[in-house]
């Protein structure tokens, strides 16, 4: 995966929001050591079962993830300390206080900081509110705002009406959050639709990354950068598989999504097919198999060196490459002048449908 440029200490840019399935975990695993202290991601966990702990013990030792439970109930699978691996516990404005205790317990016991997350659509109180939330929060914990980074959470963004929407809430959160000395400040949002099936088969077609635009249009608050990968911000909407060969490809400013249906032949000739079109077109990055694992991978079925794999290793290799495009994003010299992640102290100066998907992606550019 592309490293990090010019020489500079390795730290946290990128703090992406990913499901603890298997499909992104194995991204996850296939960081090399320059890259894996590049991002802090945040894993949603909605059940606990022992490869699930596994996979996030596994992980690159330069890469220490955050794990929300919330979507657990309240019994001792969802205490983190019991899993016997290092790990960041994500913490809502929401959880009650045993479950706050119990990530106070974690939090020491490994990294001695949290992950306060602020979900933008559902955290409206106000900022009295919100402060005196957050306060409940660090002393239940026995934590510091020092010791906490924010993510504030804008949720789903599909469309520009979301874009719209969403960015006032993210601005007022934004000055809210300088009341308080926080480690670190991120703003993450996801726009993949939540279904894909409608989108044509057997060609490329073209998604706006509206999550993208919104924190663009964030520059001036200088907050970091996260998104929910490939994948959906809204859990359980995903809808039935159709079983097709997919890879979500992502470029500047857009997602390409590749579904192949093309009958004759085995499953691994239409991947393969699939692989060899999108190894062609104008979004395939310069550097080709090297740009990160994922890549690798993909190159390997157009040269049928391997099999189609499964709905698991697509988002894997989807999600690998979607990595390494953000990071090289976000590395790239001329964006050093926005600033690093928003630090405490700094000066800042109707929901619409899906976007449509846009054909013939093979002889265009994405963005």
């Amino acid at each position: 995966m592309v490293p990090a440029h010019g020489g500079r200490a390795a730290e946290p840019v990128y703090r992406p929001v990913l499901a603890g399935r298997r499909g992104e975990l194995e991204a996850l695993a296939h960081l090399d050591d320059v890259t894996a202290p590049l991002l802090a991601p945040v894993i949603d966990v909605h059940a606990v079962d022992p490869c699930t702990v596994d996979l996030i013990g596994r992980l690159p030792a330069g890469l220490l993830p955050a794990v929300d439970v919330s979507a657990l109930p309240g019994s001792p699978e969802g205490e983190l300390v019991r899993w016997g691996v290092p790990l960041v516990p994500v913490i809502g404005l929401a959880e009650g206080d045993r479950r706050l205790v119990a990530h106070g317990v974690a939090a020491r016991e490994y990294a001695r900081r949290a992950v306060v997350r602020l979900r933008a659509a559902q955290d409206r109180a106000g900022p009295d509110a919100t402060t005196a939330a957050v306060e409940r929060i660090w002393r239940l914990t026995r934590l510091v705002p020092e010791q906490c980074d924010l993510l504030v959470d804008a949720g789903d963004v599909c469309c520009p009406a979301d874009v719209r929407l969403a960015e006032p809430r993210v601005r007022r959160l934004a000055e809210w959050a300088r009341r308080h000395a926080w480690r670190s400040v991120t703003v993450a949002a996801g726009g993949m639709p939540p279904t894909l099936a409608r989108l044509p088969t057997d060609e490329p077609a073209r998604l706006d990354r509206f999550d993208w635009q919104l924190w663009e249009r964030l520059a001036d608050l200088g907050v970091g950068y996260g998104d929910y990968g490939v994948d959906c911000a809204v859990p359980g909407t995903d809808g039935p598989g159709d079983r097709l060969p997919t890879l979500r490809y992502t470029a500047t400013g857009a997602w390409w999504v590749y579904r192949w249906s093309r009958r004759g032949g085995r499953g691994d000739d239409r991947f393969a097919d699939l692989c060899r079109t999108l190894v062609a077109a104008a979004h395939w990055p310069a550097a080709g198999a090297s740009f990160s694992w994922g890549d690798h991978e993909i190159v390997r079925r157009a040269r049928r060196g391997a099999g189609a794999g499964s709905p698991a290793n697509w988002i894997a290799w989807s999600t690998s490459h979607h990595l390494a495009h953000v990071l090289a994003t976000l590395l790239r010299p001329e964006r050093e002048q926005r600033g690093g992640p928003w630090r405490a102290g700094q000066d800042v100066p109707e929901r619409g449908r899906a976007g449509r998907a846009q054909r013939g992606g093979e002889t265009r550019r994405a963005g």
